[in-house]
């Protein structure tokens, strides 16, 4: 119980710092200003930020469905990566925790299907930001794919967490679009000082966090890899 608390919290910091990060942030108050600016009405902005949020929460919970579930339903695989998950966790955190204090960087293909996927959604007013949430979520940036793909679904494969876990991440994600659907509903003039206060924060973070990444992968593989711990 005590590790599936820390999973928990770990992954709804992961999805937090995903969601501050410039391009998820940038997306998702793009999103929540066009349409709140459509629909005129606060309450229908509030529901669009629930179908936004439940979007994004969806496309987490598939992936890692997925993902997960197709390691863990290969015996041999998986009794593989239960002996030696551990050993991969330490170069794995350090590569994670290297993106995210900006020492390498990850290229992310980019098509034009989420663009049209955009247009679409924005055409269908508060509906259309349950479209928009699957989206942006499936548009990821390198920061996001490194703490989805390289933090998250390890922490989900480690645990046997295939929704929980994805759904704590993607409610973490969507966190922030709540605040800027009630600022959009009642004071859009504000949105420009909260974005420059979570840059800020953002970046002092991801450091942060990527810093503890690095500690932690050193310790892991001075343990298991190494053994001299």
């Amino acid at each position: 119980m005590d590790e599936l608390l820390v999973g928990i919290g770990s992954a709804l910091w992961l999805g937090i710092l995903t969601s501050i990060s410039p391009c998820p942030l940038a997306t998702n108050i793009a999103a929540m200003s066009f349409v709140g600016r459509r629909v005129g009405h606060s309450r229908r902005v509030f529901a669009s930020g629930l179908l936004y949020t439940a979007g994004r929460m969806l496309v987490y919970v598939v992936l890692a469905v997925i993902i997960v579930s197709s390691l863990l339903s290969l015996s041999d695989l998986s009794l593989w990566l239960q002996k030696y998950m551990n050993k991969l966790l330490g170069p794995l955190l350090i590569l994670v925790g290297m993106v995210l204090v900006d020492l390498i960087t990850m290229p992310v293909p980019r098509g034009n299907l989420a663009s049209r996927m955009q247009q679409r959604a924005e055409a269908g007013g508060v509906w259309g930001a349950g479209l928009l949430g699957v989206v942006f979520a499936l548009s990821f940036c390198p920061v996001s794919a490194a703490l989805f793909f390289g933090s998250l679904i390890p922490l989900c494969a480690g645990l046997g967490s295939i929704a929980l876990l994805p759904s704590v991440y993607g409610l973490g994600t969507a966190l922030p679009v709540v605040v800027f659907a009630a600022l959009i509903a009642f004071s859009a003039g504000a949105i420009g000082k909260v974005f420059d206060r979570l840059t800020v924060f953002e970046r002092w973070a991801r450091r942060i966090t990527g810093l503890i990444f690095i500690l932690v992968g050193i310790y892991y593989c001075l343990t298991y890899i190494f053994k001299v711990i």
